[in-house]
């Protein structure tokens, strides 16, 4: 019985090996496929972790994240790791997957080139490598995969020609090469992939050519997209054939002749884009034949005539004819397309009135008309639906009263009125429009009072009513405005007191009152208006002493209290200010002026003050006064030696009682570096006479340790008491003391030492780009420094943006924070205001403040407080331009406009050489030209339309080694990589 039951158990232990085996042979099977996956994951570089479950103990790499496999066969069909981050080379061992129909590596950073073997995955139904860093020709071996249908590499590096190749693709359905460097020309083979559905070859450098007749054979083909192509010539009349096309966009080239009638046999047509061209002569008619047209932009050409009947009567969702030269009036057909849901018509020579029925009869939300020479009332119809959001009517020649009925639309976000002769009072409802946050009245007619019921208006940011004949008083309802950043209302009849509750305003960049018949003080707690950039009160009644209070202003670059009758001293604490203009001129001010105002710049600065004397030409008190002056100098010399004599005893003192009682107390040291220092060091070496710049937050110190290292010391302190310190001080450290990069300052340690907390950085020699570029040292940055600056500052930001998981918005990107090392490399600096971004991709996120510098600060995110990486890469935008023209952000030169608004309307009217700085070495032009392309994309005004700040540094990288001569301009407009694709008018219209 004993023997029978070990050889029962022995014959168990057999069966079990037997299945444990075929088992294992089993998975062997199965992990083929696997191993070759995990092949792919050793080759690449994963920081986010995106691969860290295809582990090889699975049975079957089915269950990976991004594998998905045939359910009968268990084979790998696809592999999908779009934006991941995974960087390196491409991956060839995934052609070894027999059965792989769909590969996406879309949005990642693989590299170098793509190699010939590609052609061996042979399976491949769909390929997309779209955004990411390959570089190279296009493989021609592409068209050996038999059974491709999508074919996806824009957004990459590619160079040199499309091959000749493609011309044998027959199953090919989709083709995108847009976005890369493709220089050769736009080749007649395309014309013989007859399954083509999608073509989009936008946005290459290609050698000037014509479009392809050939392209007519493409009869499948339902969207072409060639924008930026430079394309010349007019468009073939064999496009006929195009019959399913749906999408037909040729904007931005050169191409030339009228518009074809043709196009209008193209009954499938959704949208048409051909803005930016050089199209003359008049619109052809044949409109009707166009039953789904929805948009039609034909801006930026040289077209004249009236618009067609028949396209008025289409049901379109979008009409954009600007900057042509159309002539004749909107006509009244217009009103009856039942789907009109968007008109724009700016910029153009259009007259007579609006046809009375507009917005009747159609769910009209955009409405644009601006830069013409329209006149009339304005229908009273525009809201009829309720759901009208723009109402943008600037420069024309409007009349009479605003239609009561309109001020009841609550859907309005955009009015904008300006420059035209309204006149009349503004319906007390309109001012309270709950979601408008652009109300632009000014240069106008109106009269009348601003209404109390202003104080519905809880989205406004920009209250714009400048030049026009308001009168009464500023109602204090104004200070309940909390998403204020500017109210002008200068060159008006306003009277009495600035109302108390304005110093509510903590958001308010701008505050421009001059020319009214203001009187009384300014009132008290205006230190609260931390984000007070430009102050103008010229002109006015305004008496009593200049608070001191003004000093405290952390950003205010622009103060204007001219023309007023204020008295008393000048406050002291206006030399904390760093200002770009001062003006206190014709008031009746005494005494003396500061030492630093004391400078021949500031002269015009105080004239008309009888009672101010100073070492300025003009203003030295009388011969016999001067010997008493000279005598209460030395007086004041000798306390001051007195007085310092005493604060040295004092230091000396305290500097023993820390040594025998500790001190000061380091509550909290953390170091993110190897030091050689101590935090009692640091302590030591904070002197007031160090201090090397100020702001919001605090003061930075220039600190020279014993071992003769020098760094820079940030000095937080919550003056307003409201936790902006800690915040400030908790972004800085959560952002600076987790990343490292070349472009980036680094951040050695932080403490908090007693009520202060104290941020220790790396010294920067060079100071700020800001700093450099506009006060003393702008001739120092010639053309190849500011190149080099500018990429610096997108690959410090670029590395935030992509290599940062999860991903980090700094929101206050400008020059003065990007700070130069000894040879003038930059680094990305202040993160105060950082916001880390909690997954790639989520899009923007709702802020609870403004945050930011006027002038830097994205529309979306100034009027919608939503910001993500887009918000950033704007303000980079205004960095590049400043360092193309070398002016601010903000100048009083620009009037009501920002920087980015002047550029782009003096490029218009003007030219780009009027644009540039003077002192630039024109040597460098095609790649001055080509980096102002860059800047103009970057600061497009919708955040879809600006570029990945990747992107950006590839664009800088292939700008910088341009040097080829390339035509600027073409009757005026830019011809490089990029032009706005919205005109935006003088003075800063949002058109």
């Amino acid at each position: 019985m004993y023997r029978l039951r070990i050889d029962i158990m022995t014959a168990m232990e057999a069966l079990i090996l037997l299945a444990l085996i075929s088992v294992s042979s089993l998975a062997v099977a199965l992990n083929q496929e696997g191993s070759y996956l995990h092949r792919v994951k050793l080759g690449l570089s994963d920081p986010a972790g995106s691969l860290a479950a295809w582990n090889r103990r699975d049975a079957t790499p089915c269950n990976w994240t991004g594998v998905a496999c045939n359910p009968a066969t268990g084979s790998v069909v696809s592999v999908d790791l779009s934006n991941s981050g995974l960087a390196g080379p491409f991956p060839t061992v995934l052609c070894r997957l027999a059965s792989l129909s769909y590969l996406s590596l879309y949005n990642n950073f693989i590299n170098s080139t793509l190699p010939l073997s590609i052609s061996d995955c042979r399976s491949l139904t769909s390929l997309n490598l779209g955004q990411n860093l390959l570089s190279g020709s296009v493989p021609f071996t592409l068209a050996d995969i038999p059974n491709l249908r999508v074919l996806i590499l824009e957004g990459n590096s590619f160079s040199g020609e499309i091959p000749v190749s493609f011309g044998l693709f027959r199953r090919l359905e989709s083709l995108n090469l847009a976005n890369n460097f493709l220089n050769g020309t736009l080749p007649a083979v395309l014309g013989n992939i007859t399954s083509l559905k999608v073509l989009r070859l936008a946005w290459n450098p290609f050698a000037p050519s014509r479009l392809a007749p050939e392209l007519g054979n493409l009869t499948g083909l339902e969207e072409l997209w060639l924008s930026n192509c430079d394309l010349i010539g007019p468009i073939p009349g064999s496009y006929r054939r195009l019959s399913r096309l749906s999408n037909f966009d040729v904007s931005d080239n050169m191409l030339t002749g009228s518009v074809p009638r043709e196009i209008l046999e193209l009954t499938n047509l959704e949208q048409i884009e051909l803005f930016n061209n050089s199209f003359s002569g008049p619109l052809p008619a044949g409109w009707s034949n166009l039953t789904k047209l929805r948009r039609f932009d034909a801006s930026l050409n040289g077209l004249v005539g009236t618009i067609p009947d028949e396209l008025c009567e289409l049901p379109l969702e979008s009409l954009n004819l600007c900057d042509n030269q159309l002539a004749g009036e909107l006509p009244e057909s217009i009103t009856w397309s039942p789907n009109l849901y968007e008109l724009k018509v700016f910029n153009n020579r259009l007259h007579g009135s609006l046809p009375s029925q507009l917005g009747k009869y159609s769910p009209l939300r955009t409405l644009d008309v601006s830069e013409n020479q329209f006149s009339g009332q304005l229908p009273a119809g525009l809201c009829e639906k309720g759901v009208l959001k723009e109402l943008l009517l600037i420069y024309n020649s409007f009349s009479g009263e605003i239609p009561s009925v309109l001020a009841q639309c609550r859907s309005l976000t955009r009015v904008r009125f300006r420059r035209n002769q309204f006149s009349g009072e503004v319906p007390a409802e309109l001012w309270g429009l709950p979601h408008v946050y652009l109300l632009d009245l000014g240069e106008n007619l109106f009269s009348g009072k601003i209404s109390s019921m202003i104080s519905g208006a809880s989205n406004l940011s920009v209250l714009f009513i400048s030049k026009n004949r308001f009168s009464g008083t500023i109602p204090t309802e104004i200070g309940s405005l909390n998403n204020l950043v500017e109210f002008s209302g200068s060159y008006n009849e306003l009277s009495g007191q600035i109302p108390a509750t304005i110093v509510n305003l903590v958001k308010l960049g701008r505050l421009n009152l001059r020319n009214n018949q203001l009187s009384g003080k300014i009132p008290l707690g205006i230190h609260s208006m931390k984000q007070l950039n430009d102050l103008n009160l010229a002109n006015n009644d305004l008496s009593g002493e200049i608070p001191d209070e003004i000093g405290s202003f952390p950003v205010l670059n622009y103060l204007d209290l001219s023309q007023n009758l204020f008295s008393g001293k000048i406050p002291p604490s206006l030399q904390n200010l760093k200002l770009n203009l001062l003006n206190l001129s014709y008031n009746r001010l005494s005494g003396e002026i500061p030492p630093p105002f004391a400078k021949e710049i500031y002269r015009d600065s105080f004239l008309g003050n009888p009672g101010l004397s100073g070492d300025l030409p003009g203003l030295y008190p009388r011969s016999e006064n001067r010997a008493v002056l000279w005598l209460l100098r030395s007086v004041i010399a000798l306390a001051a030696m007195f007085f310092l004599a005493g604060v040295v005893w004092s230091v000396w003192n305290l500097r023993n009682l820390r040594e025998s009682k500790g001190g000061i107390t380091i509550m909290k040291w953390r170091s993110f570096h190897k030091l050689g220092f101590s935090e009692d060091e640091i302590l030591d070496c904070l002197n007031e006479d160090d201090v090397i710049g100020a702001g919001s937050s605090g003061k930075v110190y220039k600190s020279v340790l014993r071992n003769g290292e020098v760094v820079a010391v940030k000095k937080l302190s919550d003056v307003a008491g409201d936790g902006s310190e800690k915040d400030a001080f908790d972004a800085e450290v959560e952002t600076l003391g987790s990343i490292r990069h070349k472009n980036i300052v680094r951040l050695w340690c932080c403490c908090h030492a007693g009520d202060c907390k104290l941020l220790v950085y790396e010294y920067m020699p060079n100071g700020s780009l800001g700093s450099l570029l506009h006060v003393t040292k702008g001739c120092l940055l010639d053309w190849c420094t500011r190149f080099r600056i500018a990429v610096d500052a997108a690959e410090g930001l670029s590395y935030l943006h992509h290599d940062c998981f999860p991903p980090i918005v700094h929101r206050d990107v400008k020059s003065s924070n990007i700070l130069l090392d000894s040879e003038f490399g930059a680094k990305i600096a202040d993160f105060g205001l950082a916001k880390i971004v909690e997954r790639v991709n989520k899009g923007a996120e709702a802020m609870s403040t403004i945050a930011g510098s006027c002038g830097y600060i994205a529309p979306e995110y100034a009027y919608t407080l939503w910001v993500n990486e887009k918000s950033d890469i704007y303000s980079f935008g205004v960095v590049l331009l400043e360092l193309l023209s070398g002016r601010r952000a903000i100048d009083p030169e620009f009037g009501e406009k920002d920087l980015v608004t002047w550029v782009r309307s003096s490029l218009h009217w003007k030219g780009i050489d009027y644009v540039l700085d003077p002192s630039l070495d024109l040597v460098f032009k095609e790649q001055i030209y080509r980096v102002l392309d860059i800047g103009l994309l970057c600061v497009r005004q919708l955040p879809a339309d600006r570029p990945s700040m990747r992107r950006v540094v590839k664009m800088l990288h292939e700008a910088g080694t341009s040097y080829e001569p390339r035509e600027a301009t073409v009757d005026g407009k830019l011809s490089g990589y990029h032009h706005e694709h919205e005109h935006v008018p003088d003075e800063g219209s949002d058109s």
